[in-house]
Formats: C-alpha cells, sequence, structure tokens
C-alpha cells in the first residue's frame, strides 16, 4: 500500500538519497520534505494518547532522531539519514495504528506534496553532482 515512501521496509539512508535524487530534489527541498513528514508525524503524535505521553518531547526537537544532524558522507545532503530515523518511526509505530481509509488519504496527500516539490524541482534544478560523487568515505 505505502511501498512509494522512501523509509518502507528495507530502506537505509541510500535508498532514501536514491529517492530524493530521483526527485531531482536540492537540499533545500529535501529539508523541505522531511519536513512536511515531521509536522505531519508532530501532529499525528499530539492527537494519540499514548504516543503524546511518550515520543512529544522526541519530536518537539527538529530535527528527529539520533542522526539529526550528521551527514555521514553525504557532502551536505544530510536529510537522507534523518528522514530514514523518522520514516522507521512512522512506519513501525504510526502506520500500524492507521486504518485503510488513513492510509489512502496519507498517500494522496503525500503524492500531492511530491507533486508540488517536482515542480519546485523543474524550476530550481538541482546542482550538478561533483566529479567526486557525493556519496564517498572521506
Amino acid at each position: 500500500m505505502s511501498g512509494h515512501f522512501p523509509f518502507i521496509g528495507k530502506a537505509n539512508r541510500l535508498a532514501v538519497f536514491a529517492f530524493f535524487e530521483d526527485h531531482g530534489m536540492s537540499v533545500a527541498l529535501q529539508e523541505k520534505y522531511y519536513r512536511w513528514w515531521h509536522e505531519w508525524t508532530k501532529n499525528f503524535v499530539a492527537k494519540d494518547p499514548d504516543l503524546a505521553l511518550t515520543k512529544a518531547v522526541e519530536l518537539s526537537h527538529f530535527p528527529f532522531g539520533q542522526h539529526a544532524h550528521l551527514n555521514f558522507h553525504l557532502h551536505d545532503y544530510m536529510w537522507a539519514t534523518p528522514m530514514l530515523d523518522l520514516g522507521k518511526f512512522i512506519e513501525n509505530v504510526i502506520f500500524p495504528k492507521l486504518d485503510d481509509k488513513a492510509m489512502h488519504q496519507l498517500e494522496r496527500e503525500h503524492e500531492k506534496m511530491l507533486e508540488e516539490i517536482g515542480h519546485e524541482a523543474a524550476q530550481n534544478p538541482r546542482a550538478a553532482p561533483p566529479e567526486i560523487g557525493r556519496y564517498r568515505h572521506t
């Protein structure tokens, strides 16, 4: 059902990074994509009594996750790792709480948001990758 979310299943930071690359997202658009999910998650957690008590404090910080401010080797494409941290929380904790109707609504909202980001990406193309590649060990 939600296989088009970049953090589903066995996804890792490379899969999320590839999703961003595939959609032509600049660093700013990656952050925008992440913020959309962060706000969606924060709102969901605030409305869920159990999650509000246990996770709201973690979502009060931006970005979310243990790797929130780490760029690893992505050369200024830091949003892949925090998106994976947040995404795994969404996949493992929130998605099981959603019924089919709520999941389909989320998919529609996600598609709409991706379409908007696609328009922005077309107007402001991402800078060409450096010759050394964005993902390398240094």
